[in-house]
């Protein structure tokens, strides 16, 4: 087998070079990115349980619609 300790230190080198051209070119700052990432949260959260919410609602009115008596029209 070959020897890994060239693959090792291109490893850790690319890995250094693409963190500092990552945090050189980030759009926004630490602070301003984790707030705008818990305001997308929050607000996905609000959406899934609004909708969560809707869809219980619906299947409740089902399934009192299916527990009700059924009504027969004999003639």
């Amino acid at each position: 087998m070959r020897n890994p300790i060239p693959f090792v230190v291109g490893a850790i080198l690319g890995s250094l070079v693409g963190a500092s051209v990552a945090l050189l070119l980030a759009p926004y700052s630490g602070t301003e990115l984790r707030d705008r990432m818990q305001g997308e949260a929050d607000r996905i959260r609000s959406e899934v349980s609004k909708a969560a919410s809707d869809r219980r609602a619906e299947l409740e009115q089902q399934l009192a619609a299916l527990r009700a008596p059924q009504k027969s029209s004999q003639l």
